[in-house]
């Protein structure tokens, strides 16, 4: 565990897919919807959804909406699924609609309530902008793919948030579930991290962090937030991407 003291922290950054809003679920629904899947055919559906996307990502920059379109027709040659031009846009259409997890809302207004709140997300302008219309937070600082022309684990993110908000690495605290895009590019560059554990993994001994945590309420309460006057926290529970 890193030393970490939280009163020199002034800004708390987070991941989005699979931090904040239920990236695993609403991918499911998503892909569940389109023709030809079935109940048996979605967990490896999901598999290689994950796989093939994180793979484009890794070549020259195209918008998310480009890629999440390239990954659905790669999916369907691949299971021969008769999918159209438009359901090939199914998952840039749906993902503004996907629900955040159960603690998400309330967690970010205790912590807005001391701390400046930002986004470093694999993600398009617009796409981002319809999800925050559910989260309903205003941030401090919003970096997305489309932004730095890149995507997590790619270091672009965490050097656009450094310029940006003109602090130093010691007073920025990244949050995250996932190890590979966000855990990773944070103990290279230095960056406090805390790891939300949603789905009870194994701990990486090879990742430095400062604590790992279940969810954000608990990360509210480690960095001692007050509790909403009216708390009204709503969403769902689910795993991470960006």
């Amino acid at each position: 565990m890193q030393d970490f003291d939280p009163s020199k922290i002034k800004l708390i950054t987070f991941d989005c897919y699979g931090t904040l809003i239920d990236w695993e679920t609403g991918l499911q629904n998503s892909l569940a919807s389109l023709a030809g899947v079935t109940k048996q055919s979605l967990p490896d559906l999901v598999q290689q959804y994950v796989q093939t996307e994180a793979a484009i990502e890794q070549q020259a920059y195209q918008s998310y909406a480009a890629i999440q379109r390239q990954t659905i027709q790669a999916l369907a040659e691949r299971y021969r699924l008769p999918v159209s031009p438009e359901s090939a846009d199914l998952l840039s259409q749906d993902i503004g609609n996907w629900s955040p997890f159960a603690d998400t809302i309330d967690a970010l207004k205790r912590l807005k309530s001391r701390f400046m709140l930002g986004i470093l997300s694999n993600i398009d302008i617009d796409l981002f902008a319809r999800t925050n219309r559910r989260l309903g937070i205003e941030f401090d600082l919003i970096i997305t793919a489309e932004d730095v022309r890149s995507y997590k684990p790619s270091h672009e993110h965490f050097l656009r948030a450094l310029e940006q908000s003109r602090l130093g690495k010691g007073e920025i605290l990244h949050v995250a579930q996932s190890l590979f895009h966000d855990a990773a590019p944070a103990a290279a560059l230095g960056f406090n991290f805390v790891w939300i554990n949603r789905y009870n993994q194994s701990k990486p001994d090879d990742v430095p962090m400062i604590k790992e945590l279940p969810d954000l309420k608990s990360l509210a309460g480690l960095l001692q937030c007050p509790p909403n006057p009216t708390s009204s926290a709503s969403g769902t529970s689910g795993e991470s991407r960006s």
